[in-house]
């Protein structure tokens, strides 16, 4: 969502049925490659029932597996729709002050990061 939030803001795009395709085609190479790489990496952990030593291991790894595409699918099928069906269109008070917050996240996380470099710096 938030990213749908970023299309509508940064970019300008108006909400609608362009915003939410444009934002789910973007978001969907990292969460696919997430869920591919912690899929296989449960795999052979997943399929390996009735070997001595793997009772718990098996079953945790079949159950972790489906949360991982329960989850991707709801990120990628059913977040969309219900964010097209009840997310609206930002009025421009709204939008002024999410402008701002951001604006303030970004300017205290660069002073954050700016003070945590200096702090290793001097006590190196």
């Amino acid at each position: 969502m938030t990213h749908y939030n970023h299309l509508m803001i940064e970019e300008g795009m108006p909400f609608g049925r362009d915003v939410i395709i444009r934002g789910a085609m973007e978001r969907l190479s990292p969460i696919l490659m997430t869920a591919l790489t912690a899929g296989l990496g449960l795999l052979p952990l997943a399929l390996s029932a009735g070997r001595p030593g793997r009772e718990l291991e098996q079953p945790m790894a079949v159950v972790i597996l489906g949360g991982l595409l329960t989850s991707t699918l709801l990120n990628m099928i059913v977040l969309p729709t219900l964010f097209l069906k009840f997310g609206r269109v930002f009025q421009t008070e709204e939008r002024a002050i999410l402008e701002q917050k951001i604006a303030g996240n970004i300017f205290r996380y660069k002073w954050s990061f700016i003070y945590e470099i200096t702090a290793v710096q001097m006590r190196v």
